[in-house]
């Protein structure tokens, strides 16, 4: 595995195999069986795999845990090693953001609901860094959980209208054996927190399956939310179902419906999510 830390050593790399297929998993590191699932996807469909680690400082809000984001970049390495990485790019902030352009990306509609709504400027940091990654890995596929599925809609849209020369691949969440979402925000958790965030998801299927069988969405998103209130210590951020992946509220023309939610514990705030086809009624 090559490791490089400068913009002009990624683009040597990807000029001489410009000729293969590269799969591209971008991450802020600590990595978990999540990063790893999108590894192994990349590993199976290209010829190249690239990842890069970066921390990016462009979507942390002013009072949210930049410096506090857990980095363990010798254990990231070996696992990265491990998953079968071909190049891994762990550039600085300097490196990534040399000067300041005064141009900036604005998501938009998609960035006022679900984070977006407590995470001002978020999601326009997140294509902020992504534009500068796609174009400097130039891959042919690009992988991402759909654990951040706000996140993954906003880059599938960003793509589709911008035209990049990129196929952005949604994975699966890839969850604990009692149904927690892998998260690398989950080491936070006090050993009490940790036996209560199951019921996030416990709670998405709750009102995903109250919804099936009613029809009736303010219902099902009461139920999950009495069911968190009940079982946590958490304090709800939202609990929404919205059309997916427009982020729209749901109609008789939905397809797909994403039940979602984020809750604060004392030093983490966790978000899962759960989609489920619309069926006619």
């Amino acid at each position: 595995m090559q490791i490089v830390q400068t913009i002009n050593e990624l683009k040597q790399i990807i000029s001489v195999n410009k000729d293969k297929t590269i799969g591209f998993v971008p991450t802020m590191g600590y990595l978990h069986e999540g990063h790893q699932a999108l590894l192994n996807k990349a590993r199976i469909d290209n010829d190249i795999v690239v990842a890069s680690i970066f921390v990016n400082p462009a979507q942390f809000g002013p009072n949210e845990d930049l410096d506090r984001y857990p980095r363990d970049i010798d254990r990231d390495t070996e696992l990265a090693t491990d998953a079968g990485v071909d190049v891994l790019f762990l550039p600085s902030a300097q490196e990534m953001y040399p000067a300041e352009s005064g141009i900036n990306i604005t998501v938009g509609d998609l960035s006022t609901k679900l984070c977006g709504e407590s995470r001002p400027g978020h999601f326009d940091g997140v294509l902020k860094v992504i534009t500068k990654l796609f174009h400097l890995v130039q891959p042919t596929k690009a992988y991402f959980g759909q654990k951040d599925a706000q996140q993954l809609a906003i880059i599938q849209t960003f793509v589709s209208a911008y035209n990049f020369p990129v196929e952005i691949v949604r994975v699966q969440t890839v969850r604990e054996s009692d149904g927690l979402a892998k998260s690398s925000r989950n080491v936070f958790l006090s050993e009490h927190e940790r036996v209560e965030a199951v019921h996030l998801y416990h709670a998405l299927l709750l009102a995903a399956e109250k919804w099936e069988k009613t029809n009736d969405l303010n219902a099902a998103i009461a139920k999950g939310k009495v069911h968190i209130e009940s079982n946590t210590s958490g304090k709800i951020d939202y609990l929404q179902a919205l059309s997916y992946p427009d982020l729209q509220p749901v109609t008789d023309k939905t397809k797909e419906v994403l039940f979602a939610t984020a809750v604060f514990f004392e030093k983490a705030r966790l978000i899962d999510n759960i989609l489920k086809e619309k069926k006619d009624v």
